[in-house]
């Protein structure tokens, strides 16, 4: 099987960059360090909508109930209220801007069908939901045709709960705004929401302490984008089909737990990087069918434990500047490569991790196989001088070169090693399972199992050789 690796020295930002985004001269909001400098008032009396009138009359505090049907026309929210629809109605922008403009604290928006129109600017910010407000909730819309889909401007304490983002795959990522865009946002939640066909899902600037919970993003350019955004929690998500599952940089102490990254595949495809991402803790997740599994490059102090990594090109990528990381308690399983460092050194620890390619013995049945398992081998010395390596690192012509360096080494290659090596995986109960018939993680569990098995007969076989042998010899 022939793979294209990813490209020895190339840091994690120019890896991203690969990946093609037509911007058309546009200035790509978050990527600077604020967003659009002016907001969106109120529309021109042609472009209003008729609900404006209702909430113009509406008392601070006070419920407004909208019908079914359908009404045109962009919504000033400008005083706390709560603007419940009944029976979907749906609210189809004048196409020049956000759709509804929430400028007042402790708003609520529930049960609406929003229609952006595939109107407005990009360097505006132009939104299905646009806040510019403090508290507000979202519940239960779902937008359609809009360059973001919901934009949280400043809007500490925000909750965007079972609300759908639905992209226009028309355009070019480029063109498009995210699913949902937080800049300098702090604690908010976001639960139960699907995005797909956006530029990206969720992305997060100078936002800290929230909570992103039972959330499903695919089709998207990065499922997570992530920079300057500290103490914030993941659980439960999906992130999926995308070119890459999740992309963060410069944030510390995160953690993620019982999430999928799976089926992130492409040139420059990874399910989870992190770049200058200290103290992070990553544990139950599932990391399945991903061009590369983990991909980190300058962090520091971060956990990865009781993880399945598997059917991934390469397992794992490590930079050497790279320090004081773990993996413990992992099941790496089905991936044509475990390890691919970048540099000539590395403290990363590997302790007590299940390797599916591992053979060794575990004669005394503890458990933990006899010898440490070698993590890098001599192709990650090829890799980093000749990617056409890569072309037969799983053919006969591998194996005879690596019997040789092992008899005969000359090429020095940085030695990484687990030094207790698991003879079967860990139950993980807590890891999620991907879905019946889900592409080609569909088989994992049973891949696992049969990694399991074929380790366990490789020891049995071990073993009755080893005591062949002790018959045979003279007393």
């Amino acid at each position: 099987m022939t793979c294209i690796r990813l490209v020895t020295g190339l840091a994690p930002w120019a890896l991203l960059a690969l990946i093609p985004v037509a911007t058309h001269g546009q200035t790509v909001p978050g990527m600077t360090g604020t967003p659009a400098a002016n907001l969106e008032g109120r529309p021109s009396a042609a472009q209003q909508s008729p609900l404006q009138e209702r909430v113009d009359r509406a008392k601070p505090g006070s419920l407004v109930e909208v019908a079914a049907g359908d009404y045109v026309g962009d919504l000033v929210l400008d005083r706390p209220i709560r603007l419940i629809g009944k029976g979907r109605p749906r609210l189809v922008g004048s196409g020049e801007g956000s759709v509804v403009r929430v400028r007042a604290d402790d708003v609520t928006i529930d049960g609406f069908d929003i229609d952006g129109r595939a109107g407005g600017s990009v360097d505006r910010d132009a939104a299905g939901i646009h806040v510019a407000a403090k508290r507000v909730v979202i519940r239960n819309c779902h937008i359609v045709r809009s360059l973001f889909g919901i934009y949280l401007r400043e809007a500490d304490g925000a909750t965007v709960i079972d609300s759908t983002v639905d992209g226009n795959r028309d355009l070019e990522p480029g063109d498009q705004g995210s699913g949902v865009h937080l800049w300098n946002t702090q604690g908010f939640t976001l639960q139960g929401n699907r995005i797909h066909d956006s530029r990206d899902g969720f992305y997060l600037q100078n936002s800290a302490h929230g909570r992103v919970t039972h959330n499903v993003v695919s089709d998207v350019r990065y499922g997570l984008h992530y920079m300057y955004s500290d103490n914030n929690v993941f659980e439960d998500n999906t992130f999926e089909r995308s070119a890459a599952g999740a992309a963060l940089m410069y944030s510390k102490h995160l953690v993620f737990r019982r999430n999928r990254f799976v089926h992130n595949r492409g040139f420059a495809s990874v399910g989870l990087l992190m770049q200058g991402c200290d103290d992070v803790i990553a544990e139950d997740n599932l990391i399945d069918d991903n061009a590369r599994g983990i991909f980190i490059e300058g962090t520091h102090r971060d956990v990865f434990r009781r993880n399945i990594i598997a059917n991934s090109d390469v397992a794992l990528v490590i930079y050497d500047s790279v320090s004081q990381c773990r993996f413990e308690g992992n099941v790496f399983v089905g991936s044509l490569s475990p390890l691919q460092l970048v540099g000539r050194r590395t403290d990363t620890v590997f302790d007590g991790n299940y390797w599916s390619d591992d053979a060794t013995a575990d004669l005394d049945g503890d458990g933990v196989r006899d010898e440490p398992y070698r993590v890098s081998n001599v192709f990650d010395h090829l890799r980093g001088n000749l990617t056409a390596a890569d072309l037969f690192a799983q053919g006969l012509a591998a194996e005879v070169l690596a019997r040789a360096e092992r008899t005969f080494p000359v090429l020095d290659p940085v030695s990484v090693m687990d030094a207790r090596p698991l003879m079967r995986p860990p139950a993980l109960d807590d890891v999620p399972r991907n879905a019946p018939g889900a592409e080609a993680g569909g088989s994992l569990w049973g891949l696992v199992a049969s990694g399991a098995s074929l380790g366990g007969g490789l020891a049995i076989l071990l073993m009755g050789r080893r005591r062949a042998a002790c018959v045979a010899v003279p007393s």
